[in-house]
């Protein structure tokens, strides 16, 4: 089995690698789904589909030693990023295998190996961390980067304008990346965000900032190359918008009927999984054969992931209370 670190390196360079890794996602999400609607999953969960080009866009732009602070809507981030299908399958289900330990479950996804923190299922909760993981690069006189991943009702809450005016006033290397799936839970943006286009909000911090198609994996890596590469230099901050859509409800039990008549139908015209095969063809990397041949080795590798993450151990009591405290060393 690939290691998280292993599997974040194959997709280097390798446009086939990262379309294969999207329907790997689509795939993952819509088998996720069905087993917790067959009772199969406990709690609840969050779907990312329409979202993947934006996540392995993230993914392919960042060194594994940079870090990512993600939202509660992280299957896509964590297999994005490396993290192994079984190994997020399995924390989804409450196995001791997963990556959390099966303690976290489907809203706490983390892998230190390739920079995944672990992501917060408090709204915006990801971005004073990132700031944090920022200064302590810039203390460290280090050359990485951290990425505050959060969706657009985020922009409205008090840590956000609390981390973007600290990044800017000490130039962190941190770029703050807007999901902009048009839905903050089940209220539409323009019921509870005065302006559409939230990236203008950097203005207030004299920060440089940018609006992208999320739904193009080749748009995303552009942008996010530039404002990577500005962080690197010791230039500061970057506020990132990205234009995505949330093909499916809020969580599992949101049917999305708040949604005006063709919006859905619209947005599927930009699927970023049908994006990327129309450019893969044109490129002469992909045809109808290969498509079907790669859709189909996504189902069995999310197959595989289930089967085993079935038959894991579960965790014990005392699971719940490991990885709490960390001994320190005393200083002077």
């Amino acid at each position: 089995m690939s290691t998280s670190l292993e599997r974040r390196t194959a997709l280097k360079d390798n446009e086939l690698a990262w379309y294969e890794r999207m329907l790997e996602i689509r795939e993952f999400e819509r088998r996720t789904n069905e087993l917790f609607a067959a009772g199969e999953i406990r709690g609840t969960t969050h779907l990312c589909v329409g979202e993947e080009a934006l996540n392995l866009g993230l993914a392919t732009v960042l060194n594994p030693d940079d870090v990512i602070a993600a939202t509660y809507r992280s299957h896509g981030i964590a297999l994005a990023f490396g993290i192994s299908t079984h190994s997020v399958m399995a924390e989804i289900m409450g196995k001791s295998t997963g990556c959390a330990g099966g303690i976290g479950g489907s809203m706490h996804m983390c892998d230190s190996s390739v920079g995944v923190l672990p992501t917060s299922a408090i709204i915006g909760g990801g971005m004073p961390v990132a700031t944090g993981a920022a200064l302590a690069f810039q203390i460290q006189k280090k050359k990485n980067v951290a990425i505050a991943y959060f969706g657009d009702a985020a922009t409205n809450i008090g840590a956000f304008h609390e981390s973007m005016n600290l990044a800017a006033i000490w130039k962190l290397p941190v770029i703050f990346v807007i999901n902009n799936n048009v839905y903050g839970e089940y209220t539409r943006i323009d019921l509870s965000t005065p302006i559409e286009d939230l990236h203008i909000r950097a203005e207030s911090y004299a920060m440089p900032h940018t609006q992208v198609d999320g739904m193009d994996v080749y748009a995303v890596q552009k942008t996010m190359q530039e404002a990577i590469d500005r962080a690197r230099r010791g230039d500061g901050p970057t506020l990132v918008e990205a234009k995505t859509y949330r093909f499916s409800g809020h969580s599992r039990a949101d049917q999305a009927l708040y949604r005006p008549e063709g919006e859905l139908e619209h947005w599927s015209k930009r699927d970023p999984i049908l994006v990327t095969e129309q450019a893969l063809t044109k490129k002469g990397l992909l045809d109808d054969a290969k498509i079907a041949q790669l859709k189909e080795a996504a189902v069995a590798t999310v197959e595989a992931a289930i089967v085993q993450a079935k038959s894991d151990p579960e965790p014990t009591l005392k699971d719940m209370f490991s990885n709490i405290y960390t001994s320190a060393k005393k200083v002077g």
